[in-house]
């Protein structure tokens, strides 16, 4: 390797080199080591390539926004005299049957769930929708043909349904009370709106780079044909399985019942591998590796949103980990920055729900 220069992309395959039948066997061993190397990069004229850059204007009305969905998310639910309405929470006893065979997951008592986000089938929802606490029903549902339990899939069951609890959300008034509830210490309204103001304005400015930045590599991917080592593919590929795993066994679920095909994350590590070497190639190439001062301002940037932003600093360097990672992201930064002024980048105007993922 190092008498050829070669830069090796994952592990050797070594296979011992066996005697021929008539060859003296000698004490030497003999051995042939099969291997990838890197391919040779040459990062692509990203100038034909176009890149959108998102314009949103954060006013009041984003603002109000904004409080409404700290309102509900602080709000209480009260018993309501009345039919359930959406966003109402309906405590309810039902219990289904199929050909007049009760089946597996048909059944509860004191199930709760609120109308309108979609927790239950629509026809269940719509049957409960109008319905009074002490009020009973009984209605047909006809399961998706793609529902994930397969014994219902495409069948109609006959559900029995009574209303057991309705009730309303109730919002916290807009007051001194909420806005101490927020962080502001003396209550002032005002300044709680000036707060959220700010922080909506710096969750769109996070968006708005997100954005640019996919669109700036996916520019410099497209740029730039490469020949990827399957051994760095099979290694992502792994990772990313792995990863999945891990988030999905956090989340309390048994991988032994949810089996994982490689094929299905290969599309991303091949994406990934080749960005990968990709920037750090151009990254020798026009010097493009970050100072400390831009890692510091990256990291105070992220510890802006945080009560106390000094010990969120601290934190970060702490670990030489996690400060690789942020030189990684200012590294990104610096690419993404070298894309943009080669590129053709147009502005164009996006509505806050659109940037924000809450367009209805």
């Amino acid at each position: 390797m190092k008498e050829a220069n070669l830069k090796v992309a994952g592990y050797p395959r070594i296979e011992p080199k066996e005697a021929k039948e008539g060859e003296a066997v000698t004490q030497a061993m003999e051995f042939s080591a099969t291997f990838e190397v890197y391919p040779e990069i040459k990062p692509g004229d990203v100038s034909a390539q176009t890149v959108d850059r998102p314009l949103v204007e954060v006013n009041e009305a984003e603002v109000d926004k904004t409080i409404e969905i700290l309102r509900k998310q602080r709000g209480s639910f009260v018993a309501a005299a009345r039919g359930a309405q959406k966003g109402d929470r309906v405590t309810v006893d039902f219990a289904g049957s199929i050909d007049g065979t009760p089946f597996q997951g048909g059944s509860a008592e004191g199930f709760q769930f609120a109308l309108g986000e979609g927790r239950m089938l629509p026809e269940f929802e719509t049957a409960a929708e109008g319905m009074a606490a002490g009020a009973e029903k009984t209605f047909e549902l006809k399961f998706p043909a793609d529902y994930h339990g397969k014994d219902v899939a495409g069948k109609t069951a006959v559900f029995k349904l009574s209303v057991k609890l309705v009730e309303e959300l109730k919002l916290p008034e807009l007051d001194a009370e909420f806005a101490k509830g927020l962080g502001v210490a003396d209550g002032d309204v005002s300044k709680m709106r000036a707060d959220i103001k700010a922080n909506v304005e710096r969750e769109v400015a996070k968006r708005i780079k997100a954005r640019v930045k996919s669109q700036a590599l996916q520019a410099l991917h497209d740029a730039t044909p490469i020949e990827l080592p399957k051994a760095l593919v099979e290694m992502e590929t792994q990772n990313l399985v792995q990863q999945a795993r891990q988030d999905l066994e956090a989340r309390g679920l048994k991988m032994e019942q949810l089996p994982f095909d490689p094929a299905a994350f290969e599309a991303s590590a091949k994406r990934r591998v080749a960005l990968g070497l990709i920037v750090g190639e151009l990254a020798r190439l026009e010097n493009l590796q970050p100072k400390p001062d831009q890692v510091r301002k990256l990291i105070e940037e992220q510890a802006e949103s945080y009560e106390s932003p000094a010990e969120v600093v601290k934190w970060f360097y702490m670990q030489p980990q996690r400060l690789n990672e942020m030189e990684g992201l200012a590294l990104e930064e610096n690419v993404v920055a070298w894309v943009l002024s080669k590129a053709k980048v147009t502005d164009k105007a996006v509505a806050f729900d659109e940037l924000m993922g809450s367009a209805s």
